[in-house]
């Protein structure tokens, strides 16, 4: 393994609750975890499978998503460089909640969940950070739930974008880096695949989004945060 790929050595560590490790417990990690390659559109886990490890992302976007009694996926986060996915099946004992597919192609080292619980015992200022990153986690999930209930599918969707922006940025010709599919888009704010690809031929045709191919971008960032707001 070269010793970029180390954990001890990995800035990515620094995003998440393994900079709370000490050197030798990174060591322990470094030793057991294997890094694989994930191609767009492959699955890391599947809801209601039994992890046997967690998943820390060092490059790509994941979708984290919940099968409705429709049938239908609800898109419940991006998991993005430096977040672990499955830390709350792995230390719950519980089988999975999400299912986890590649947005983009990835890059995850899978790090076994006797590294991870082990250091739990041992180790209460690791202890602390998962719980403060679980904590961080929870509040985003209530935030989501508060905006379903009380914002309009135009503002949610308003808000996806911005969102997109603010969090991976545009390139060159002012289009998202992250491009979703009008299908993914639809799961992230709870609607149908149909309305999100009518409400964003209305964006582009009111100057608030370009499009170009599959690539989206946004035009008019007030008006969609005015939108966002209710304004």
């Amino acid at each position: 393994m070269d010793s970029e790929s180390r954990c001890e050595n990995c800035i990515i560590r620094q995003f998440n609750s393994l900079r709370a490790m000490s050197k030798d417990e990174l060591k322990q990690v470094s030793d057991t975890k294997v890094t694989r390659k994930i191609k767009k559109g492959d699955s890391i886990f599947e809801e209601g499978e039994k992890l046997k490890g967690v998943y820390c992302v060092r490059d790509g976007v994941s979708k984290l998503s919940k099968l409705s009694a429709n049938g239908k996926d609800q898109i419940v986060k991006l998991a993005t460089k430096g977040e672990v996915m499955g830390q709350r099946s792995v230390i719950s004992e519980e089988s999975a909640n999400l299912s986890a597919v590649a947005v983009n192609d990835m890059e995850v080292c899978f790090i076994p969940k006797e590294a991870i619980v082990n250091t739990l015992h041992k180790n209460p200022d690791f202890t602390f950070e998962v719980l403060r990153l679980m904590a961080h986690d929870l509040r985003e999930a209530d935030d989501v739930i508060v905006n379903m209930s009380q914002k309009t599918v135009k503002q949610r969707i308003a808000e996806a974008f911005l969102y997109l922006m603010k969090n991976y940025g545009e390139d060159e010709d002012g289009y998202l880096c992250l491009t979703l599919s009008r299908e993914d888009i639809a799961n992230v704010v709870g609607t149908a695949t149909e309305s999100c690809i009518r409400i964003i031929s209305e964006f582009k045709k009111k100057g608030m989004l370009k499009s170009s191919g599959k690539k989206l971008g946004i035009e008019d960032e007030k008006k969609l945060q005015d939108l966002a707001d209710g304004f």
